[in-house]
């Protein structure tokens, strides 16, 4: 009975000690982690460890994802501001072109005026420099003819009594010489003021020349502006004209047909990736007019703009406004999940806001601008570019959602493999627990076993010192009968002991 008692309690002892082992190994998969404000150290599980450790993951992901988005929201904004800058300042350079050509056009019609009224300034001061000099000379021609006289009548005087005929002779020869040179200097000065006549009427020919050269420019720049104003005027006409015999339907239709066309024309060139179609889906209640969207070759969305192009004839009582659109095209640029908004409109022609270029309206709804016709393909142009520059960020972010894709699948697995895993041993721990609890109660009833049995034994030794202790005299102290019966069988036993021994 000892024995089976033995062997019971060495079973339950090496259970006890496979639970401790068990335990120790699981508490040896806790992590600890050390509070940050008051430096006391606590222990998280498996499960606990990987939740926060995910909070931590997620959070610095979406922080980095915000920064990034941030950065490339912060590029785009840039560049569309220094493409409506430079957009800006190809507008003034050609405003500034014309002004410098018509300028310069003015200018050389002043100038040629002046250059008329110099040249013939500059004719007549030196048609009078060269009459002042002539007349100089012949002045000149004088004084020397009358010097020359005299001396030759004093001399002839001095010399008259010494040699009378021979003062005849040079007297006559003086006065042939007188003669010859009258005459020399006659042709010079007629020679001469041929000469500057001639000069004269040759500058008065270039004069006219020049007038009537300048009279044709005049009258050919005259006749081209107002061939161009001619035209311009006929254009406004046919225009009104045709808004005038058009509906409203059909002149709303003629916009969309026109930006259409203009995208159609350079589609191939500049947007081989794009989509640019009507939108048709009204399942929301209402729709745009049309939808752009382009891609790059690994198919990433560069940008995406829904259109609405607003007309009306010049006949309508009621004229509409361009605010009056703005809400509904956000509300289609939402649902249909486009980045920009763009009006293209013709209403109030006579608003120099709108007529001046691109105007952005991002102060009434986000990403959104209102154009005329004109401006369409430009701005296009401009929000692509735009994009191009944060694309690589755009693929970036995919590259990341990706991983994440792939970070959050394999966080998957891993959670439903440790879900799993816990819940086979959540089912080992309550049959490990109900084993504990029956050894428990065989332990108690072992426990109540061996009390009994150790009473037993208590029991059984109290009675055998009870037995080691009784005596015949003991026995036989109250009972006389007894003790002479002892008494009489003690001393025949004495007497037959002497007759055995001999």
């Amino acid at each position: 009975m000892q024995i089976g008692s033995y062997w019971l309690l060495s079973a339950l002892i090496s259970l006890l000690v496979g639970f401790f082992v068990v335990f120790n190994q699981r508490e040896l998969h806790m992590h600890d982690i050390i509070c940050p404000h008051c430096s006391k150290a606590f222990k998280v599980d498996e499960t606990g460890y990987a939740d926060i450790l995910k909070q931590v993951r997620d959070s610095e992901f979406d922080q980095q994802l915000h920064d990034r988005l941030e950065l490339a929201e912060k590029d785009k904004q840039a560049a569309v501001e220094l493409a409506k800058s430079q957009l800006a300042i190809e507008l003034q350079r050609e405003q500034a072109a014309k002004d410098a050509v018509i300028q310069e056009l003015r200018g050389k019609l002043d100038s040629g005026e002046s250059e008329k009224k110099l040249a013939v300034t500059e004719a007549k001061t030196a048609l009078e420099k060269e009459r002042d000099a002539l007349a100089n000379q012949l002045e000149q021609l004088r004084q020397e003819k009358k010097n020359a006289l005299e001396l030759a009548e004093a001399k002839l005087l001095s010399e008259l009594q010494n040699a009378a005929a021979k003062k005849d002779s040079e007297i006559q020869d003086l006065k042939a010489k007188l003669e010859t040179l009258a005459v020399s200097q006659q042709l010079a000065v007629t020679q001469a003021v041929m000469e500057v006549e001639k000069e004269r009427d040759e500058l008065k020919i270039g004069l006219t020349q020049a007038a009537l050269q300048q009279q044709q420019v005049e009258q050919s720049l005259k006749d081209k502006y107002e061939t161009q104003i001619k035209d311009r005027d006929d254009a406004i006409e046919r225009l009104r004209d045709m808004k005038a015999r058009l509906s409203t339907k059909m002149v709303g239709e003629s916009l969309e047909q026109h930006c259409e066309i203009e995208f159609n024309r350079v589609r191939a060139m500049a947007f081989p990736h794009a989509y640019f179609e009507k939108d048709n889906d009204a399942k929301s209640g209402s729709k745009g007019d049309y939808i752009f969207r382009d891609n790059d070759e690994a198919g990433t969305e560069i940008v995406s703009i829904m259109f609405e192009m607003k007309n009306e004839s010049d006949k309508t009582t009621t004229k509409s406004k361009n605010e009056d659109f703005l809400r509904e095209l956000d509300k289609d640029r939402n649902e249909k999940k486009c980045e920009y908004a763009v009006l293209v409109s013709l209403l109030e022609p006579e608003n120099e806001l709108y007529n001046t270029g691109i105007v952005d309206v991002f102060h009434r709804y986000p990403k959104m601008y209102v154009v005329r016709p004109q401006f369409f393909l430009p701005l296009i142009t401009l929000l692509r570019n735009a994009a191009m520059n944060s694309l690589k960020y755009k693929s970036e972010l995919a590259l990341i959602k990706g991983q994440n894709i792939d970070i959050t699948n394999f966080e998957n697995e891993l959670e439903s493999f440790k879900s799993n895993f816990g819940r086979n041993y959540d089912l080992a721990s309550r049959k490990f627990q109900t084993a504990i609890e029956e050894i428990d109660k065989s332990i108690d009833h072992l426990q109540k076993t061996k009390e009994a049995l150790l009473s037993t034994d208590k029991n059984l030794r109290l009675a055998n010192d009870k037995a080691q202790e009784v005596t015949i005299k003991k026995l036989t102290k109250n009972n006389p009968t007894m003790a002479g019966k002892f008494l009489e069988l003690k001393e025949s036993t004495s007497h037959a002991s002497p007759s055995s021994e001999s």
